[in-house]
């Protein structure tokens, strides 16, 4: 199926549409997806693709032209679209990849799946070990592809395999000693997409692993920015410091570039507090990364994944 945008906001249409397969899920053309993350800001998706299921995003991966660019797009928790948008295809994985199943002690997942569905899925049959992921605002895609991680425990520390889709549409299943995993990272090339994953677990009271995730929540209530237009943490920790403790040595507590703000409650959170560009938001935290230089010497990493074109730009994707 092939939706275009509504009329006053239609663009000519592109060839691309043209040369891309034909699916069983569906394209939309010049989709908006400012809305699809949590800052709400960017430009719009060239084309978006969202799959029926893993074979029909096999079959497009495989039929698709290979110059044509192709970007998943999870919740957006910790994403940053630039205000130019984004070329290509965008794809999203809805319900057919959201699926959380127990098997025993495993627990099996869909990339679409959110991590706080898993640790509740986790709960609800008496497993623990999973606790963490409920603490962590993302979906499992995004966790697999950043060895996302929180309150000592991290992805690589549960995961048993991981099925992932390469450009050519070949299906692989990857053991975490295939995956490259270290603090943040992941070595599983870019261009290939997660579609689910298993999850070791063990045998629990689930009246005390609730309790676990009720303290995770609350502790997140008390040190974090909740229901604001956030991306998350915005830097990875350097290696025996705190991004955060970095950031507030540096001033850069409160500071503001237009409506894009350095979080008060915590200052390695970005803020869009009104009107905020993506330019305006990549600007703030260069800017807190070059403060943070200065005052240190250490050169923080961006945790949020920054992706499309700058406005202004006509070349592709950085």
């Amino acid at each position: 199926m092939i939706i275009l945008a509504p009329p006053r906001h239609r663009k000519p249409m592109t060839h691309l549409i043209e040369r891309l397969p034909p699916v069983r899920g569906e394209y939309r053309v010049d989709a908006s997806i400012a809305q699809l993350t949590w800052f709400r800001v960017g430009g719009p998706a060239e084309v978006l693709f969202r799959p029926a299921d893993e074979a029909d995003l096999i079959d497009f991966l495989a039929g698709r032209p290979g110059d044509v660019p192709v970007t998943v797009l999870g919740v957006g928790s910790n994403t940053l679209i630039r205000d130019g948008g984004i070329p290509g295809v965008v794809i999203r994985l809805g319900k057919a990849f959201a699926s959380a199943m127990v098997d025993g002690e495993r627990i099996m997942a869909g990339a679409g799946a959110l991590d706080v569905t898993v640790a509740a899925t986790a709960q609800r049959a008496g497993l623990t070990g999973l606790e963490f992921l409920s603490g962590i605002p993302g979906t499992i895609g995004g966790g697999l592809r950043m060895n996302a991680g929180a309150y000592g425990s991290e992805i690589r520390d549960v995961l048993i395999s991981a099925r992932a889709i390469d450009p050519l549409g070949h299906v692989h299943t990857l053991a975490p000693a295939d995956m490259g995993l270290s603090y943040r990272h992941c070595g599983v090339p870019e261009e290939w997409i997660f579609t689910s994953a298993v999850f070791q677990a063990r045998t629990g009271d689930s009246a005390t692993i609730a309790q676990a995730m009720t303290d995770i929540r609350d502790a997140r209530e008390d040190t974090q920015p909740r229901r604001v237009r956030t991306g998350g943490s915005t830097f990875a920790n350097p290696e025996g410091r705190k991004a955060w403790q970095l950031i507030d040595a540096a001033g850069c507590r409160g500071l503001r570039i237009g409506d894009a703000q350095v979080s008060e409650k915590h200052c390695n959170f970005l803020l869009n507090i009104g009107d905020a560009t993506a330019e305006d938001i990549e600007s703030l935290g260069e800017e807190v990364r070059r403060r943070v230089r200065e005052s240190s010497g250490i050169t923080l990493r961006w945790e949020i994944r920054r992706i499309g074109q700058a406005k202004a730009d006509s070349g592709g994707a950085a």
